[in-house]
């Protein structure tokens, strides 16, 4: 074929390829609709919050600079993904991270986009919450500072504190530049009220603005220091404890349990240190009579001191003496109460008595009657024929408890009562 032949038959072909281009096109773009509807209706896509909070890590950060800014922990994200997609992001653990890079920043004020992380393709985020995170960045600053005691309250009347120590007398404050420059002192603050022995314990440090207030938010290291306080008797007194003295039994079917004295320990004086070191270490009450008593007892007692001897404060004690019933058990057999049966039927119960364990205190057990506790059996609505029922115990006396029944089941047969026969 001549040149001119392979020219003609090229424009021919060419023609007919663009006269059907669009057909192809059209052939396409059908054939991916169908697939793209194919894939959507076997794996729809899903817009729904990501069920966990997803937590807000911060990286990059200067150590030489300090945020004092809050920083969210968590961020709270929606996303687009097929069915698919979210079985995996909610099958795994920390499929989903956030990040707030700081790197690089100097001091002073900037917002910056939260960074978030997909374990899973293909997903789109739709919404996060917060999407920037604004804060502050200050120089760290470090500043040495003395550490004062102060004292609070007096010891216990007879005791005389001597000279404390404190160690360390330096500590080291750390943090934001504009609140350690607030820093004027640390003091440690101890409470001598009442205190009968000497202090020799670890006290936690606070550091003080120029105003006397706490200032929080720095690093205090050490955070405590080691107080040290010798106490001593003064000539002429002497702590004595004290030591109800009782007499009589409490009431049959109760039980003393417990005695308690306040102040347990009282302090003495003599203008003769020898008139106080001679006597006992224990100081009785005056007699407590509690012969038959079947309440609790609270009431003030004089203490049986020598009229040489003089009592410190109060000259009385408070005592309070706990008086409770004995708690037993007891095994009663009871008759069975039927309820519930209907006119014209019969019933057959087997046992007609059980055995109930009931528990409480003596006094309210050896009280009963047989009208404070009863035992039922309901037959109501039942057919005829046969039943294993649960007998019900009800009590109608207070702090009595009821226990097991024995048995826990009975039977009842129930039965269609006989109609008389007519004598001629």
């Amino acid at each position: 074929m001549s040149s001119a032949g392979w020219q003609l038959a090229l424009l021919y072909n060419m023609r007919a390829f663009a006269s059907n281009i669009r057909t192809f096109l059209l052939a396409f773009v059908l054939g991916a609709s169908v697939w793209v509807s194919a894939v959507t209706g076997a794996d729809p896509d899903e817009v729904r919050p990501y069920p966990n909070p997803v937590p807000l890590e911060v990286i990059g950060q200067d150590p030489s600079l300090v945020l004092t800014s809050a920083i969210p922990r968590t961020i709270e994200v929606t996303l687009r993904a097929p069915r698919s997609v979210w079985d995996q992001l909610t099958a795994q653990e920390n499929s989903v991270t956030s990040i707030l890079d700081i790197s690089g920043l100097s001091a002073g004020e900037h917002t910056q986009t939260v960074q978030i992380r997909i374990g899973a393709r293909p997903v789109q985020i739709v919404l996060a919450t917060p999407e920037t995170v604004t804060f502050t960045l200050e120089p760290l600053l470090t500043q040495t500072l003395p550490v004062d005691l102060s004292l609070t309250g007096q010891p216990a009347i007879g005791f005389q504190a001597g000279d404390a120590t404190i160690e360390p007398t330096l500590i080291a404050i750390s943090g934001p530049e504009s609140l350690v420059r607030q820093a004027a002192r640390a003091r440690v603050v101890v409470n001598l009220d009442d205190a009968r022995e000497s202090i020799n314990a670890a006290f936690d440090i606070q550091v003080m603005d120029d105003k006397n207030t706490v200032l929080n938010g720095v690093t205090i290291n050490p955070e405590s220091a080691q107080v040290m306080i010798p106490l001593s008797p003064q000539s002429g007194y002497r702590d004595l404890a004290v030591k109800v003295l009782v007499r009589g039994q409490v009431a049959g079917g109760y039980r003393l349990e417990n005695i308690s004295v306040f102040p347990p320990v009282i302090t003495v004086f003599a203008p003769d240190p020898e008139l106080v070191n001679a006597l006992p270490a224990v100081v009785d009450t005056q007699p407590l009579d509690i012969q038959d008593a079947k309440a609790n007892i609270s009431t003030r007692l004089a203490l049986a001191l020598p009229e040489t001897i003089t009592i410190v404060g109060t000259k009385t004690v408070e005592v309070r003496v706990d008086i409770t019933p004995i708690q037993t058990s007891l095994t009663l057999n009871l008759r069975i109460n039927l309820i519930g049966l209907p006119d014209g039927f019969d019933a057959h119960l087997s046992p007609e008595t059980v055995d109930v364990i009931i528990s409480g205190p003596v006094p309210v057990l050896d009280a009963l009657t047989p009208q404070d506790i009863k035992v039922t059996v309901d037959v109501t609505g039942l057919d005829l024929g046969t039943h294993q029922l649960e007998p019900q115990v009800e009590v109608f006396v207070e702090n009595v408890l009821e226990g097991s029944i024995l048995p826990s089941t009975v039977e009842v047969i129930l039965s269609i009562h006989p109609t008389p026969t007519p004598i001629p």
